[in-house]
């Protein structure tokens, strides 16, 4: 192979490698300092109820990966709806003894349940620099989780959000006989105590009658 056509073989083996290891879903760049982050779903379209993860991805002012920062540097609070997770911690993927892994990415696992607009909300530090961001999907940013329907195959699951609702019916049903029997069970220790008592006082008084009876019989002495 010539030396021009062995040099571009190279080059587009290089632009593929690289590709490799650069996000493919859609992220919202942000400068904080003088890092580039970028911030988005791991895997895009999102769809409820799959596996996905936050991700962030960390580069220095010459655009090198920042890759030696730990789980407890980067937090992120994922919220929707109205409703707030708890915080997550962003950790490294890629591992320096194998090389696997994105050099420069952290990821924070999440199972979107609900479909909507999704919002992310970074803190920590990089080495020195403190980082405050927060996106929100849009079409400039990333992806709003989806209803995954359209390319289940060959049978259609139920949304997650109704699984949860069949669910409370169920244990709504399963409390109100649990409580249905609670009062039952109370209902039969009362009749069983009222039972009780009142045999109790019937006993007594056959007693005193029997008592009053027999004293009735003895013969009067004069």
């Amino acid at each position: 192979m010539h030396r021009p056509a062995r040099a571009m073989a190279n080059a587009i083996l290089a632009i593929g490698l690289a590709s490799l290891a650069t996000p493919v879903a859609a992220h919202i760049v942000k400068q904080v300092g003088p890092y580039t982050v970028a911030l988005g779903w791991v895997h895009e379209p999102t769809y409820v109820g799959q596996l996905n993860a936050v991700q962030v991805v960390i580069k220095d002012a010459r655009g090198n990966p920042v890759s030696d920062l730990s789980a407890d540097d980067l937090k992120v609070v994922v919220s929707t709806a109205g409703q707030q997770s708890d915080p997550m911690a962003l950790a490294p993927t890629f591992d320096e003894d194998t090389g696997l892994g994105i050099p420069g990415d952290y990821e924070a696992p999440l199972i979107p349940t609900s479909p909507g607009d999704y919002t992310f909300h970074v803190t920590g530090t990089i080495h020195s620099t403190k980082i405050d961001e927060t996106a929100t999907s849009s079409d400039t940013t990333f992806d709003a989780a989806v209803d995954p329907g359209p390319i289940q195959f060959p049978g259609k699951l139920p949304p997650v959000s109704d699984i949860a609702t069949r669910l409370e019916r169920v244990d709504s049903r399963v409390q109100a006989q649990l409580t249905a029997a609670d009062d039952a069970k109370s209902f039969a220790q009362g009749a069983l105590v009222a039972g009780v008592a009142v045999g109790g006082a019937g006993l007594l008084i056959g007693l005193v009658a029997l008592a009053m009876t027999i004293m009735a019989r003895r013969p009067r002495t004069t």
